[in-house]
């Protein structure tokens, strides 16, 4: 199992390996690198892609923290991209993916070619989901996720893939691996509800950047995509019709063809030129 010592932790992670340029997948709370499978597919062909397990969740290493902070997470990022000797990369994050992507391109332009937004938001978590976060939270760190499978799959997942009968093996596969988290994901989760505000940051970004956001995301609704882009000078935004919170593995034919385009336009500019 590949990992890799960075910041006092050891970091799983995933690397196809080969001459193309690199792209580092950060994915986004109560999942892993199995959220970018679909994209990794369509992707390793001309792209060296890396996908990795946040410190807390996945493969990767817990500390023994009451709070996995954001701060943390971005050293983490800095360091595997470092450490890999892949910079500078594409990197390509959802939701808690898209905290840290924010933070390495607003402080480290050195490490990246360009950055894309998926699924996440600028600013701390709205004070009127905190006490119900707070509350499956601490149902999860007692009894472990199965209670509370259900109204998190509402929360990751958009009507679409929610309501098609057609994908219910699907759902199945993703319910089960949400119930696979640890109990000590509660860590992981504190840092998300707790989390510092990056919008302040964000008209100091440079990198070529595109934002994109599902119609159907309840988490972070797409008034926070459309925020992110006007924030981030010469970004693009690009609204999905379709998928919610999850929306790699929920629409991945629209994923796919939207990161590839982009990441095509990028792959031949100087590393310098902004979109």
């Amino acid at each position: 199992m590949p990992m890799l010592s960075v910041n006092g932790t050891e970091l799983y992670y995933e690397d196809t390996g080969g001459s193309g340029q690199p792209v580092v997948f950060s994915h986004g709370l109560l999942w892993s690198t199995r959220l970018y499978d679909p994209q990794v597919e369509a992707l390793r062909g001309r792209y060296r892609c890396i996908a990795y397990d946040h410190r807390g969740q996945g493969r990767s290493a817990v500390p023994p923290v009451k709070s996995i902070d954001m701060e943390t997470l971005y050293l983490d990022a800095v360091a595997l991209i470092e450490k890999l000797g892949v910079g500078p990369c594409h990197f390509v994050g959802l939701s808690m993916g898209g905290f840290i992507g924010m933070r390495l391109a607003a402080r480290r332009p050195d490490l990246l070619r360009s950055l894309v937004l998926l699924e996440t938001s600028s600013g701390p978590e709205p004070l009127a989901n905190v006490p119900r976060y707070t509350l499956l939270n601490l149902i999860a760190r007692m009894a472990g996720m199965r209670p509370v499978a259900d109204p998190v799959m509402r929360i990751m997942f958009g009507k679409s893939f929610l309501t098609d009968p057609n994908r219910a093996e699907e759902r199945s596969l993703w319910k089960a691996r949400l119930m696979e988290n640890r109990r000590d994901i509660w860590r992981a989760v504190n840092g998300v509800i707790q989390r510092q505000a990056i919008a302040h940051e964000l008209p100091s970004i440079r990198v070529p950047t595109l934002v994109v956001v599902s119609e159907e995301d309840v988490a972070t609704v797409p008034a926070k995509a459309e925020r992110i882009q006007q924030l981030i000078p010469g970004s693009r935004l690009v609204r999905l019709p379709r998928g919610g919170h999850s929306v790699t593995v929920e629409e991945p034919a629209l994923v796919n063809a939207t990161l590839g385009t982009f990441l095509d336009a990028q792959a031949s500019r100087p590393t310098s030129q902004a979109v």
